[in-house]
C-alpha cells in the first residue's frame, strides 16, 4: 500500500489507528495464521471513520477484509498482501441496555461476554452463548450467524437480532436500529446481512433482544448407550416441571475421554465407557428442586437403559468442571494440530443414522479414522473433528466431504450449522446448495458490491 493512501488513512482514524510492519505482527491472528497476512490494520471508532476508510477503498479499488474477534473456523477473516483489514476493536461500547425493554444496543467490536456481563447486572442475558465469548465480537456473530448452547431454545444470531446499522461497499450506511419485535414496514433487510461474513457490508452497531436471567441453575451429565436413547433424554428434559432446558450438549465416548484425560476430570461412577454423553442444564426458581428434576429424569432414563450412568452437580465449581469437558476444545488442536473440523446439522429424526452412516463411510476410506463427535444435540448441530493433523491431502480432503456433506441435502440437513462459509467450505456449499440459491446469491453480491471489494473470496468465489 503507497504512502498517500496510508496517509489518507490516517487523516480518518488518526495515524496511531493504522498499524503496519511490527505493529501487525505482534496482534494476535487467532485460529487462522494467514488472517493477519494483509499486513495493514486500521482501527476506526465510528460508524462514520468506517464508512469513510470504506468511501476511500472504494477510489483506491483496495479489497477490505473486516475482522471482529478472529475467532472463526472456516477462514472467514483470513487476507493477503494488497488487502485492508478493518478492526472494530475501539468500538465495544454498549450503547443502550433497557431493561424495561429488554434489549441492548452494542457497537460491534463489543464482546459477547462483556455484553453478558452488562446484562446480568439488569437479570437478563442475550438468549446465545458460544465458548468463544471471551473474544467473539457481537458484529462478528451477526456475520456468522451464530448459534451456539442455547439456539435449540432462544434460536440463532438472526432470531435475537431487532435491528443493525452497516456500512455498505459504497461507504454508504444502512441504519436500521428497530428496537421491537414486531415490524412488518417493508423487507427486513437486516437479515442479508446476518450471516453474510461482511461481504456484503461492515456491521457496526445492533440491536438484540436479552431475556430474564434464571434465579438458578443445575447441571447433569448423563452416559448414555445410544444416539437414540441421548434424544430421548433430552425430550424429558423439555418437559420437566421445576424449569426449562437451557443446554443438551452431547459428548460422544472419544470427545469426552480426551477432554477428560487433559483437564485430568475423574468422578466415582463414571467411567467413561458409555458411547455417549450428555450435558444437560435447567434454569428455574430453586437450585434444590431442579437438583431433585434431574434425580428423578435419571430415575427414568435409568428404568429404561439400566446400565446408564449421571451425575448431578452439587455445587458451582462441579458446574464448572463438568462444562469445561465440553467447552475445552483446544485440547483436541493440541493433540491433533490443525485437526479437520466439520460443523453439520441434521433433522433430530434423522441424526442416528446420519451419525453411523458417517462412521462407517470414514472407517470404508481408512479404518484409523476415528472422529471426535460433540455439539449442540437439542437442535442437530453435530461437530466432526478428525484425529490427524491438517491441512489434508486435496483427495483424501474431498473423499471426507462426500462422506459427511453427500447425505446432507436429501435429509434437510446443512453442512455449515454455525460455522459460517468463509473460504473453506466454498466448495462444499456449490456441490449441496439449490443452483437457483446460489445464483441469487451471486446478484445480490454484484448489486451491493459490483467491484467486490468487501471480503472477496468469502462467501461467493473471488472471481
Amino acid at each position: 500500500m503507497h504512502a498517500e493512501f496510508l496517509a489518507a488513512l490516517g487523516a480518518i482514524v488518526g495515524s496511531a489507528q493504522v498499524r503496519t510492519g511490527a505493529e501487525v505482527q505482534a496482534m494476535d491472528p487467532g485460529w487462522h495464521p494467514d488472517n493477519l497476512a494483509a499486513g495493514v490494520v486500521v482501527l476506526p471508532a465510528s460508524t462514520a471513520e468506517v464508512a469513510a476508510v470504506v468511501r476511500l477503498c472504494g477510489q483506491h479499488r483496495v479489497p477490505i477484509v473486516p475482522q471482529g474477534g478472529r475467532t472463526g473456523l472456516v477462514g472467514g477473516a483470513i487476507s493477503q498482501p494488497g488487502e485492508l483489514i478493518v478492526s472494530l476493536a475501539r468500538m465495544q461500547a454498549i450503547e443502550l441496555l433497557d431493561p424495561v425493554s429488554r434489549i441492548a444496543v452494542v457497537q460491534g467490536g463489543a464482546t459477547l461476554e462483556a455484553l453478558q456481563e452488562a446484562a446480568a447486572l439488569e437479570r437478563l442475558e442475550p438468549g446465545i452463548d458460544i465458548p468463544a465469548r471471551g473474544s467473539a465480537t457481537i458484529a462478528g456473530m451477526v456475520s456468522t450467524n451464530a448459534g451456539g448452547i442455547m439456539a435449540f431454545r432462544n434460536g440463532v444470531m438472526r432470531h435475537r437480532v431487532l435491528g443493525l446499522e452497516a456500512v455498505l461497499a459504497d461507504g454508504s450506511v444502512y441504519s436500521d436500529l428497530t428496537q421491537v419485535v414486531k415490524n412488518s414496514a417493508g423487507y427486513d433487510l437486516k437479515h442479508l446481512l446476518i450471516g453474510a461474513e461482511g461481504s456484503l457490508g461492515i456491521v457496526t452497531r445492533v440491536v438484540l433482544k436479552l431475556d430474564p436471567v434464571p434465579d438458578a441453575t443445575a447441571t447433569a451429565l448423563l452416559g448414555l448407550p445410544s444416539v437414540a436413547a441421548t434424544l430421548q433424554a433430552i425430550r424429558w428434559a423439555l418437559d420437566v416441571g421445576a424449569g426449562h432446558l437451557r443446554a443438551a450438549e452431547a459428548l460422544w465416548q472419544g470427545y469426552i475421554r480426551l477432554t477428560a484425560e487433559g483437564l485430568q476430570w475423574r468422578e466415582p461412577g463414571m467411567e467413561l465407557d458409555q458411547p455417549i454423553y450428555v450435558l444437560l442444564s435447567l434454569g428455574g426458581a430453586e437450585e434444590a428442586v431442579l437438583q431433585e428434576a434431574f434425580e428423578g429424569l435419571f430415575e427414568k432414563v435409568l428404568a429404561h437403559h439400566p446400565d446408564a450412568t449421571g451425575i448431578v452437580a452439587s455445587s458451582a465449581r462441579q458446574e464448572r468442571e463438568l462444562w469445561r469437558l465440553r467447552e475445552d476444545t483446544d485440547l483436541l488442536y493440541r493433540a491433533h494440530p490443525g485437526a479437520p473440523s466439520y460443523d453439520v446439522s441434521v433433522p433430530l429424526a434423522r441424526l442416528d443414522g446420519y451419525v453411523e452412516q458417517v462412521q462407517r463411510g470414514l472407517a470404508a476410506i481408512d479404518p484409523s479414522l476415528a472422529p471426535y463427535l460433540f455439539g449442540h444435540l437439542a437442535d442437530g448441530n453435530v461437530h466432526i473433528v478428525l484425529n490427524r493433523p491438517g491441512p489434508l491431502p486435496p483427495a483424501l480432503s474431498t473423499q471426507i466431504e462426500a462422506v459427511l456433506y453427500g447425505p446432507l441435502r436429501a435429509l434437510g440437513g446443512s453442512f455449515s450449522a454455525e460455522h459460517g462459509v468463509g473460504s473453506k467450505r466454498i466448495g462444499a456449499m456449490f456441490d449441496t446448495l439449490d443452483p437457483v440459491k446460489l445464483a441469487t446469491m451471486a446478484h445480490i453480491k454484484r448489486l451491493l458490491d459490483p467491484d467486490n471489494l468487501l471480503n472477496p473470496g468469502k462467501v461467493l468465489p473471488a472471481a
